[in-house]
Order: C-alpha cells, then structure tokens, then sequence
C-alpha cells in the first residue's frame, strides 16, 4: 500500500525497512503508567517501541498486510467497515465479530517481533492479532467492547499503535458519564485486562483534524 508518511506523521530517523529480531528485544522505552479507571485495570507505555523502529514497523505493516475492507452488521445493517483490516495468527484460530468469522492462516515476520515485545511486557502470550488502518481523520471504530466468548471471562487485550496520534475514549457501561480519554502515540502500547472489557466500552472517533495513516494492533488470545 502507497502512502506518503514524511508530510503527516512525524516517524524519526533511523533505518525503516528494518524489523528487530527477537534475540535484538530491548526493555521498554518507557516505564507503564497504570490509569486509574473504576471497574478497570489499565497500563499504558507511552513508548514501548523506538521512533526509527516503530517507523519501520508503521512502512512494512502498511505495505505487506492484506488489507481488507469487510462489509460488517450493525444494529441489524451490513455497511462497509470506516477502516481496514487485516487478521493474523496461529494458523486456524478463527475470531467472529459483527457478523465476520476470520480464521488465521499464519503470522506475518513483521509482527513476532512485535509479538514478543508486547508479551513481554503484559507477562502473557499471544495467539492472534487483529490489524486496524485508518487510514485518515475520516476512518473510525464505534463504541464496542472486546468481549466476544472466544476472548474467555476476562479478556486481556494488548492494543499497539503505530503513525498518527489518534483518541481512545472510554465510557463506563453502566455510569455513562464515567468517561476517560487517551491519546495513542506512535509506538505506544496500551494493555486491557481483568474486567475492564465487562464494564467499559471504546472507540477511536472520527478526527476533525487531518491526519496521516495509523496501524493500531490488538493482540488477543482465542480460547
């Protein structure tokens, strides 16, 4: 996929076609922030990948995914996805969500590396991942909550953002005025878990200002 990046989103230096090898995993850049979240459990690493890295991730992901533009169902209508997508994993494992039913036929190079560093850090592993590009301020993800039953009782979500600084809000299920934003920067790395999946849903809303593409990563593990 062509997109010119160097005008819209500021990637640092460095060489960007290259992928670190596990053997080459470094500690994070940045120590977590735990966000304090009624009925939630929530660490965000700001930087847990590099600039230079993270731009080579951000240029491979959007030229070697296979990217997919799936008509989904919601509220009872089958419209086009606002976004991009693209499912890896260990070969078989199959996710459904509105009305879609992905089965994974492998892993990408790219995205062990990314793999390992994210177990690393949530101390779990991961068998999947589903791949978002929003490809501008127009594309977007509603309000949803990763609670699918192949997720299992409290689904641990480790959510990587590459590109585009884009906003990830939150709001209480119940309390709908408990709400919470958070800016996804390039190379982040936000991780869900315990119950906060059963008492908060998300999405990252249209932008009103322009901006350049994002690949958002979410590992997860099927039961």
């Amino acid at each position: 996929m062509s997109i010119d990046l160097g005008a819209r989103v500021r990637l640092g230096g460095g060489a960007a076609g290259r992928y670190a090898p596990a053997s080459e995993l470094r500690s994070p850049i940045t120590a977590p922030k735990r966000i304090t979240l009624p009925d939630a459990e929530l660490m965000l690493w700001r930087e847990l990948f590099a600039g230079s890295e993270s731009a080579g991730y951000l240029q491979g992901l959007l030229d070697g995914a296979d990217w997919r533009q799936d008509r989904i169902t919601l509220f009872g209508r089958t419209v086009n996805s606002p976004r991009l997508t693209a499912w890896y994993g260990e070969a078989g494992v199959t996710y459904a969500y509105s009305g879609l039913s992905l089965v994974a036929g492998g892993w990408l190079p790219a995205l062990l590396g990314i793999r390992e560093r994210v177990g690393q850090a949530a101390g779990k592993s991961f068998n999947s991942v589903l791949l978002n590009l929003y490809r501008n301020e127009a594309d977007s993800v509603g309000w949803h909550s990763d609670d699918e039953p192949s997720l299992g009782a409290n689904p641990v979500i480790g959510s990587v953002s590459f590109g585009a600084t884009r906003t990830f809000q939150l709001q209480h299920k119940r309390c709908k005025t408990a709400r919470s934003v958070i800016d996804l920067t390039h190379g982040s790395f936000l991780l869900m878990s315990g119950s906060t999946q059963h008492h908060w849903r998300h999405r990252v809303p249209k932008s009103n200002l322009p901006c350049g593409p994002r690949v958002n990563l979410t590992f997860r593990t099927i039961k």
